[in-house]
């Protein structure tokens, strides 16, 4: 069992069949995944490469339970997620996704610790948001506000909001995109102690090919479709990974 999501490691926590989505804009119908075949397993942490427009966050919102598919099947467990109303997609992503954005979300008018408690307050098992915010290496920033904290600082509360309540699954898009290599390395640390510890299946977006070597499996898109997938033989940790 991983350590806080109950889950056995290795075993699947999400599989798509044949997904598709297609927005409509006006006459014009655009193919963002076009038949995406899939499975996520506990504990792992998977690379999605791909560069803009490669259906990488329309992926990645369909399985968070943002978005839903125009086709095929996406099943988190036992339960298919293309198959329920937005009432169960919304406990799904409350009770058992953490989500983590380019940009932080944070209150201004919160500390740190406030952000975090935002979460904890409404979830089922949560994390006492100073635990959250120590496991990312903020326990001496907890009464600190937005404006007082870097930005990595700040995305590294918006990681210790997204796993306080102990989700299962961590899906982070271009964690690192609003920051510098060095301060983008420390978020990344961030991410590689949450899925080493809890071991949370963390799914984690990104063009940026230098970031894949910190991945147990890379899943590389282009023009909605998965074109190549590969297991690291080695994995570099988040501190030797430069771009």
């Amino acid at each position: 069992m991983t350590e806080q999501t109950g889950l056995a490691s290795g075993s699947v926590v999400f599989r798509a069949k044949g997904l598709t989505k297609i927005y409509r804009m006006g006459e014009v119908a655009v193919h963002a995944l076009r038949g995406i075949d899939l499975e996520l397993f506990a504990g792992e942490l998977v690379v999605l490469l791909g560069p803009s427009g490669s259906g990488k966050s329309t992926l990645l919102n369909i399985l968070g339970g943002l978005d839903t598919p125009s086709g095929g099947q996406v099943y988190y467990l036992d339960r298919d997620l293309s198959a329920v109303d937005e009432n169960v997609l919304t406990r799904f992503r409350r009770d058992h996704v953490g989500f983590v954005f380019q940009f932080y979300n944070l209150i201004p008018s919160l500390t740190a610790r406030e952000n975090v408690a935002a979460v904890t307050e409404i979830a089922r098992a949560p994390m006492r948001p100073e635990d959250a915010l120590a496991l990312v290496g903020l326990g001496e920033r907890l009464d600190h506000f937005p404006a007082q904290l870097s930005g990595g600082e700040q995305q590294r509360v918006a990681i210790a909001r997204a796993i306080a309540k102990n989700p299962a699954v961590l899906l982070c898009d271009e964690p690192t995109g609003a920051l510098d290599s060095r301060t983008g390395v420390v978020v990344l640390e961030a991410l590689e102690q949450v899925n080493r510890e809890l071991g949370t299946l963390t799914v984690l977006i990104t063009h940026n090919a230098g970031i894949a070597d910190m991945a147990d499996r890379v899943i590389r898109l282009s023009d909605g479709r998965i074109v190549d997938e590969r297991r690291n033989s080695v994995k570099k940790a988040a501190k030797e990974l430069s771009w």
